[in-house]
């Protein structure tokens, strides 16, 4: 059987057009496709179909209809919500892939300096997917709470201060029982758990005398000085007597100096009138002062007060007289100052 001349140019156009149609969907895969050649970052908040893709995909390539196309071709059927880091030089085939996979990258999210759980609440809505009100909802439910051994007052103490890698798109629940693993590695490590056995402490309760040490003073190596001194008044049986816990407890958190009108605050904690530890913490507190408590020193101190001038340094004193005139020395200065 004889093929004819016609048949071989038919045969021999199309295998061109296939390998034209196959050097262009490798050119086109491999096509570098990012904008202005730097690292960008992509925020997908739900599930998209792949029609949409190049809509996600304006702001960071530079050609959208190749990236549809080359979706489609793979057969790319939805888009998976989260945060991914597009490097600068990313052609398409990884774009598409990354995308495909749902292969997210962490964001950073620090977590201090947090006063309460509405902070908390914003703090974690503003870096994440879910917002604030999801947050606070997940932090203010009794039954889960409970369930994992804390209460609306203590559940700040689930969280260390520190900066974590997250998913983005990581529900609340999630999030917390990230926080919980990550409080058992933080007790677990340096022996913390064992010295606070020694020391007839709770974590919980350490915490928050930490929290209080935190707004005590920013000087780190008074911090165990002052740590010891709320241990000693928990140990006789006398108040904390801590003008933060007042100031927390009235919201004034700007004040600079605590009144004798402010004593008279009617709240569990205001540490003036209640015995003992208040419910809960009055902020996070550093892993610096979560430290001067667990490792505080020993002492006789029972007050101390703040020296006069503007180090926030404080004077230490065993006896209520001796407390008094450090106390008067500073009120002066307070007084000279036109500090009210």
């Amino acid at each position: 059987m004889r093929i004819s001349k016609a048949f071989y140019i038919k045969v021999s156009v199309t295998l061109l057009i296939v390998a034209i149609f196959c050097l262009a969907i490798y050119l086109n895969a491999f096509k570098a496709n990012v904008k202005n050649n730097k690292d960008q970052e992509l925020y997908i908040d739900k599930a998209y179909p792949v029609s949409s893709i190049g809509m996600i995909l304006d702001s960071i390539v530079q050609d959208t209809f190749l990236i549809t196309r080359l979706a489609k071709w793979m057969q790319l059927k939805q888009i998976k919500p989260g945060h991914y880091k597009i490097k600068a030089g990313s052609n398409n085939l990884s774009l598409v892939n990354k995308l495909r996979k749902g292969v997210q990258d962490p964001v950073s999210v620090v977590l201090n300096s947090i006063r309460d759980v509405y902070q908390l609440s914003g703090k974690l809505g503003n870096s994440l997917l879910p917002d604030s009100v999801e947050f606070l909802n997940m932090l203010q439910d009794s039954v889960l709470l409970k369930n994992n051994n804390y209460t609306k007052d203590n559940i700040l103490t689930a969280f260390i201060a520190n900066t974590y890698q997250l998913y983005w798109t990581s529900t609340p629940e999630r999030i917390l029982q990230r926080m919980i693993q990550e409080n058992h590695t933080f007790w677990n490590k340096e022996n913390r758990s064992q010295k606070l056995i020694e020391k007839a402490l709770s974590k919980t309760d350490a915490y928050i005398i930490a929290s209080i040490v935190e707004k005590e003073t920013n000087i780190d190596i008074e911090k165990p000085d002052i740590a010891g001194v709320y241990i000693n008044r928990l140990k006789t049986g006398m108040k904390l007597q801590a003008d933060p816990t007042v100031v927390f407890a009235l919201g004034l958190f700007g004040i600079q100096r605590v009144l004798l009108e402010h004593l008279k605050a009617d709240s569990p904690y205001n540490t003036y009138f209640v015995e003992g530890l208040p419910p809960g913490p009055i902020c996070m507190p550093s892993v610096t002062s979560l430290d001067a408590v667990i490792n505080a020193t020993p002492h006789d101190y029972l007050f101390f007060c703040a020296r006069p001038g503007y180090d926030g340094s404080h004077a230490f004193a065993k006896t209520l007289s001796g407390h008094y005139e450090n106390a008067k020395l500073y009120r002066n200065w307070l007084n000279a100052q036109r500090i009210r």
